[in-house]
């Protein structure tokens, strides 16, 4: 074990997260990785409202150890979902927007840990400035929605603006990185694409097999799934997508809004309101809004389905130099060995 301020703050054994990944951060991950000592997040995006309390009392029911929940900031719905955290006893609250002053007030009243993620340095003295309890700092690495600024550049500037823990997600798979980062100054480092590729991970072997067999060139960032910077694996969809004419892409991303209302329980209204804060204080088009529906059910096919030829499949570059599926506890257990015989390394040079 090594304590960090991360670790003081949740009450997990190891500097270590995985992230709250849709379709893929379910209760089995979550549990195993609580139970191996790190800090398991739920992700509840894809979830309906009953859904998400019903998968934060499955993992209850199978670890004893602190975890936490990602919440979308800028849903609808987000007060309601909030108050199931704190119901529930949940420990952390994560999230991938900044949370209003409002959200991050009421949880931090009820005691759960705000750990909000961002991208660049202001976001992190904004959510720091209205009482955040810890950042997590993504660079362009990491994958889903992304940034341009590498974790390498971006983490220091961070830990240097903020008074609060920093936890450094994008590019981590193993302990010789965790070491890397707490040499920058962070409290832990985050990771998904690792913890993906675990055998406790319910996401189908053959999109899994997909994944050991990429290559780093197979990692690419595209804009047209959703309108925005999106790092994932470079299919056969992703390039059809990327050549399909607007109609047909339009015509596509009504159908996926469809079918994710029905699976998310949200109204057309509460999907439209959804819209509008995805679309405020970023430059794009009423089209590229509504092409973000696609982005839900795609991973779905994916991620649920285990059709690598009707989904997409979300992906750090790290996927590229992945090469196994350990069990959480193997994985978690390997990182901190590494961690610590790189660290004893580095003290003994002379």
């Amino acid at each position: 074990m090594r304590e960090t301020a991360l670790t003081r703050l949740t009450g997990v054994r190891h500097p270590v997260v995985q992230t709250g990944m849709g379709w893929v951060a379910g209760p089995r991950l979550v549990s195993a990785t609580a139970n191996a000592g790190a800090l398991g997040i739920l992700a509840s995006a894809t979830m309906t409202p009953g859904r998400l309390r019903e998968a934060v009392r499955e993992v209850k029911a199978r670890t004893d150890a602190p975890f936490g929940v990602n919440l979308r900031a800028d849903a609808a719905d987000a007060g309601d979902r909030v108050r199931i955290l704190i119901e529930e006893g949940v420990r952390v609250a994560s999230f991938a927007l900044a949370p209003s002053r409002e959200l991050i007030g009421e949880l931090k009243e009820a005691g759960v840990v705000v750990l909000p993620t961002v991208g660049a340095r202001r976001h992190a003295e904004k959510v720091a400035a209205w009482g955040a309890d810890a950042v997590l700092v993504q660079g362009s690495e990491g994958g889903g929605h992304t940034g341009e600024v590498a974790t390498t550049v971006l983490l220091p500037q961070v830990v240097d603006a903020v008074r609060i823990p920093v936890v450094a997600a994008g590019g981590f798979f193993d302990g010789r990185g965790l070491a890397a980062a707490l040499a920058y100054g962070a409290a832990g480092v985050a990771m998904g694409t690792r913890f993906l590729l675990t055998s406790d991970s319910t996401v189908p072997d053959a999109v899994k097999a997909r994944y050991l067999a990429a290559t780093v060139r197979d990692v690419t960032v595209t804009r047209a799934v959703d309108g925005l910077p999106h790092r994932m694996l470079r299919t056969e969809l992703v390039a059809a997508l990327e050549e399909a004419g607007r109609a047909g892409a339009l015509v596509r991303a009504v159908r996926a809004a469809a079918g994710f209302r029905r699976l998310s329980g949200l109204t057309w209204r509460q999907l439209a309101r959804d819209g509008l804060a995805l679309k405020h204080g970023k430059d794009l088009s009423w089209s590229q809004v509504l092409l973000a529906a696609n982005t839900p059910m795609l991973l779905r096919s994916a991620m649920v389905d285990g059709r690598t030829d009707l989904g997409v499949m979300a992906s750090g570059q790290v996927a590229g130099v992945i090469d196994d599926l350990p069990s959480c506890a193997e994985l978690v257990e390997r990182i901190m060995k590494e961690a610590e015989e790189t660290l004893a390394r580095l003290t003994a040079v002379r």
